[in-house]
């Protein structure tokens, strides 16, 4: 998404597709769980283990995600090293964004709004497919989208 020549903050771009991949699946088990009333309320407890690994790469930053971990202990040393580096901010911009759909799905699930989980779940799934099937990253590009009209200011990010 956006490159780096920074080797010291810049993260290997693989890796967050790598943790698309995984939400994808937990996403997919979650609306799946959360449409037969039998299992609700697993997919309940799966959305809210969704929303902490979400709040984990949005408030300590992508580089401290649980999914991150995996791919640098038993992925990345099987691969060659990435062509370019990726700025932190833009994925850890898309962990917020997917907190965000998926905390809101949790608590109007929890309050008895019919559907909200799978929905929720549904849209986060769409975004997370996109990036790690065809590395399009919607948070990513509404970061950047966002830094060019000037809504906010390119931040550090705490990764």
């Amino acid at each position: 998404m956006t490159t780096t020549n920074d080797t010291a903050r810049g993260i290997d771009p693989r890796s967050p597709r790598f943790g698309a991949a995984i939400t994808t699946v937990l996403l997919a088990a979650t609306i799946i769980l959360t449409l037969v009333p039998a299992t609700w309320a697993a997919g309940i407890v799966l959305l809210a283990v969704i929303v902490v690994f979400f709040a984990i790469g949005g408030i300590a930053g992508i580089r401290r995600h649980p999914y991150g971990a995996l791919f640098r202990r038993f992925v990345r040393p099987r691969l060659a090293p990435p062509a370019e580096l990726e700025a932190p901010e833009p994925p850890t911009f898309a962990q917020q964004v997917g907190l965000v759909i998926t905390a809101l799905a949790l608590v109007l699930a929890l309050v008895g709004v019919p559907y909200a989980a799978p929905v929720g779940a549904a849209i986060a799934l769409v975004a997370a497919f996109l990036n790690a099937v065809f590395d399009v990253c919607i948070g990513c590009l509404l970061y950047v989208w966002l830094v060019r009209a000037g809504v906010f200011r390119p931040r550090r990010s705490a990764a």
